[in-house]
């Protein structure tokens, strides 16, 4: 797929990886829906950068995690506005996420609903309404290189990306050939930022190299760009996965 003049959508697309994607697509001459939570802010911010540079961009809410079980409406209803915005969607990013530390024996109901929601729900129903108004596209589901471990340490998590990962196969063979779908698995690619919140601990890495944020931009743009490529999952992670 030629980028230039096609619009995408970005879930979570307001921070971090979120944020280096859309500006990648950005400068891929895409049009950019940048969808947040609680990211107003840094939404819209986002999105003025962009348009001074350019490019065409629009933000749209949405709260996936619901308490209700009403994620489908959620996700359906963002779509519907990023189609009302944008006027049309080729590609949908699937980043939004949650992530919880809790072990087996700590796991809340709650706390398993709530990375279920956002963490595989969300994307399911995204993908469904995305391929329901759009024969022909590009869907990126964003994944863990925990995907392949055993770690205790989040548990919630770990099984909604590994369901998530297989559901990226899944929806490959259902919506092909019109519609390609991927994962890209990151590693510890989060720098600490001004309170060190959002730092990883990078653990033992084979290639001694820590992957950037960068590195998963670029495999993204990869798998969007290919035409004979779906159900595949690209491991950004300086080969962690392998050591399970």
């Amino acid at each position: 797929m030629q980028l230039k003049g096609k619009t995408a959508l970005v879930t979570g697309g307001a921070r971090r990886i979120g944020a280096a994607l859309c500006e990648a697509l950005a400068a891929e001459g895409c049009r950019v829906v940048i969808h947040y939570n609680r990211s107003a802010h840094p939404a819209a911010a986002l999105a003025a950068r962009l348009r001074r540079n350019g490019a065409r961009a629009w933000t749209v809410p949405g709260d996936f995690r619901t308490g209700d079980y009403q994620t489908s409406r959620s996700a359906d209803r963002v779509v519907r506005q990023a189609v009302a915005v944008a006027g049309r969607l080729d590609i949908l990013v699937n980043n939004a996420a949650v992530f919880d530390k809790q072990r087996l024996l700590r796991s809340t109901a709650e706390a398993v609903r709530a990375e279920w929601e956002v963490n595989l729900l969300a994307p399911l129903m995204l993908m469904q309404a995305f391929a329901r108004r759009f024969k022909r596209g590009r869907i990126i589901n964003l994944l863990d290189c925990r995907i392949t471990s055993h770690q205790p340490d989040a548990v919630p998590y770990i099984l909604a990306k590994k369901s998530l990962a297989d559901l990226t196969r899944l929806a490959a063979l259902e919506l092909a050939p019109g519609i390609t779908v991927n994962g890209v698995a990151p590693g510890p690619v989060l720098a600490a930022d001004a309170a060190g919140a959002t730092r990883e601990s990078a653990g033992p890495l084979p290639l001694k190299i820590r992957p950037t944020v960068q590195e998963v931009v670029k495999a993204a743009l990869f798998l969007l760009k290919s035409d004979v490529i779906t159900g595949q999952i690209i491991f950004v992670d300086s080969g962690r996965h392998l050591l399970g």
